[in-house]
């Protein structure tokens, strides 16, 4: 998945949800995300992402769901891209604070 240039980099610091009309199929390798608004489907290829998908509403922010997550700063500028790539196919949206 490519990201939108023009929406400048993904913010860590900022609110995240997932949108309302994406379901998630949870699978071995990860999970399956489909947007019944754009129709479109998404992978995501580790549990680990799936569990900082999962709990975004539940944290001030991206990284605090990545840190919970247990993503260690190593990995995050691997999961910044993926979280990037989410955001520009609509699957999360930003939280108002």
């Amino acid at each position: 998945m490519s990201t939108d240039a023009a929406a400048g980099p993904f913010d860590l610091d900022a609110a995240w949800r997932l949108d309302e009309r994406v379901a998630i199929r949870p699978e071995r390798f990860g999970a399956l995300l489909y947007h019944f608004g754009t129709r479109r489907l998404s992978f995501l290829k580790s549990p680990a992402l799936l569990t900082v998908v999962r709990s975004l509403a539940d944290h001030p922010s991206a990284r605090a769901a990545c840190d919970g997550a247990g993503v260690g700063p190593p990995e995050l500028p691997r999961y910044r891209a993926a979280l990037a790539a989410l955001a520009a196919s609509r699957m999360i949206q930003p939280r108002s604070a």
